[in-house]
């Protein structure tokens, strides 16, 4: 099979590689459409330390059922699916607790972290265990099916949050993963959303998409305008999406006292974190993994439109032309967001 290999860091070739094996409990996906990750740009450079050459990458994908294995029941060959980016071992006690993302023994999906290597969708074919793979309603385009995994995140993310009807949320962020979060806190109810990020066009497409106003960060005393947008009272809930020290100090002073912030953003492994404003102001912080069991919701969502992901695609690419594609969202070209790599 054809597949996109990362063989040194901001080096890619397109080459010819055995179709993977099919396990028992394996289902074999001929890949029809794999989005490219802000975390596989971070992967690209090495700077992640958790894709490390030789790998193909990708994994928010989706694509038709080429064999199963012979324990695999429900699924069968020309079946549209997509499947979950996080592989659990289904045995452990967080797996039996449904904390899949928490998984004693987890891995990721074109990740090589050392611990593991995990080839992933940017390639024609990828095999994953049946227990992570989702059937597609004929209604939702393999594009938008491989928005799904981003959207889980989002979910995940906002349902943390505990949002209560009318509550006002403060989304830091505004890429990928932040506007998903704002479509995802509108739907749970929240009655004023306020959307943070240093991009005029990120802000713009934030209101679009369900934000009431868009607050740029870049020249602006950001906490004054947030006190202002809610009237002297802060924020119920905020959710981080960025993940460095500017970013979360914004979300922890954006919030009232006894407020919740739900940090998502992975940016930095360590960052300056605001202990006294915490502690006194009784905020409870948590930290969000992954996704922990939402894609069949999340497939419906995108299916019946609730979650508008159109806006969010800015590119299609063939995988001969997906390395120039990285290229240009490594150098953090204005205007692009999600890139769908069509193998």
């Amino acid at each position: 099979m054809r597949a996109l290999l990362l063989t040194e860091y901001k080096h890619f070739e397109v080459t010819d590689m055995p179709q993977p094996d099919v396990g028992p409990d394996d289902v074999l996906v001929r890949v029809r459409a794999c989005g490219i990750c802000g975390s596989d740009i971070h992967g690209f450079d090495g700077s992640s330390g958790r894709r490390i050459p030789p790998l193909v990458m990708g994994h928010e994908a989706a694509g038709t059922v080429a064999a199963v294995g012979a324990n695999v029941d429900g699924f069968g060959e020309g079946d549209r699916v997509t499947f979950d980016s996080m592989i659990s071992c289904g045995r452990c006690a967080y797996c039996d607790r449904g904390q899949y993302n928490l998984c004693d023994n987890r891995q990721v999906l074109g990740v090589s972290c050392g611990d593991y290597r995990r080839h992933g969708a940017f390639a024609e074919f990828v095999v994953v265990p049946q227990r992570i793979v989702y059937p597609l309603p004929e209604a939702l385009s393999f594009e938008h099916a491989a928005m799904v995994e981003p959207v889980s995140v989002a979910l995940h993310a906002a349902n943390l949050a505990r949002v209560s009807l009318g509550e006002s949320a403060v989304v830091v962020g505004s890429g990928m993963i932040g506007l998903l979060v704002i479509q995802c806190l509108r739907l749970a109810g929240c009655g004023q959303i306020i959307a943070v990020d240093l991009s005029d066009d990120r802000l713009a497409l934030a209101e679009q998409l369900g934000a009431d106003v868009g607050i740029n960060a870049a020249g602006t005393d950001v906490d004054a305008a947030i006190e202002a947008e809610l009237r002297g009272d802060g924020a119920d809930v905020a959710v981080e999406a960025v993940g460095n020290t500017v970013a979360v100090r914004t979300a922890i002073t954006a919030v009232r006292k006894g407020g919740r912030v739900v940090l998502v953003g992975n940016l930095s492994p360590q960052i300056e974190f605001d202990l006294q404003s915490v502690v006194t102001r009784e905020i409870s912080v948590l930290g969000s993994c992954a996704s922990s069991g939402e894609y069949d919701v999340c497939i419906d969502l995108l299916a019946s439109g609730k979650i508008d992901a159109d806006p969010l695609i800015t590119a299609r690419s063939s995988l001969d032309e997906a390395a120039g594609w990285f290229d240009r969202l490594y150098g953090q070209e204005s205007g692009l967001m999600k890139v769908i790599v069509q193998p």
